[in-house]
């Protein structure tokens, strides 16, 4: 299983440098799992950025993938894991997400940089 967090999934929109690291785990659709935080995250972000339309676009694609709600399992997880490894709420739901699911996290958010299960790559430009 693949998660993509929202760093990657907006290179991936915005097809930047490290756009092809991330298509192959966005692609695989039966693969993808998609936390609803993230949907919260790449929407407003494009709504900012463009326009409406193009953020329900985005959001439409993103629910090809399996969504995840936030449950009370993964809540408590993600606190321990914010508490643990000092990440920021939104990254230690990602993160709690990917691991109830046995999922890989692909980012280029540097907050995931050398935690195991992560697939990091470093921001281009």
């Amino acid at each position: 299983m693949n998660l993509v967090d929202s760093s990657a999934w907006l290179e991936y929109f915005a097809n930047g440098p490290n756009a092809s690291v991330f298509s192959p785990a966005i692609e695989r659709i039966d693969e993808l799992l998609v936390p609803s935080l993230t949907l919260y995250e790449v929407f407003k972000r494009i709504l900012q950025q463009r326009d409406e339309g193009h953020a329900l676009q985005a959001v439409a694609a993103m629910q090809q993938g399996t969504v995840v709600d936030l449950d009370t399992r993964i809540a408590l997880s993600a606190a321990r894991i914010s508490y643990e490894n000092k990440l920021p709420m939104a990254d230690s739901v990602i993160l709690a997400t990917a691991r109830a699911y046995g999922a890989m996290v692909w980012t280029q958010d540097a907050d995931f940089k050398g935690l195991p299960d992560v697939q990091y790559r470093k921001r281009k430009g």
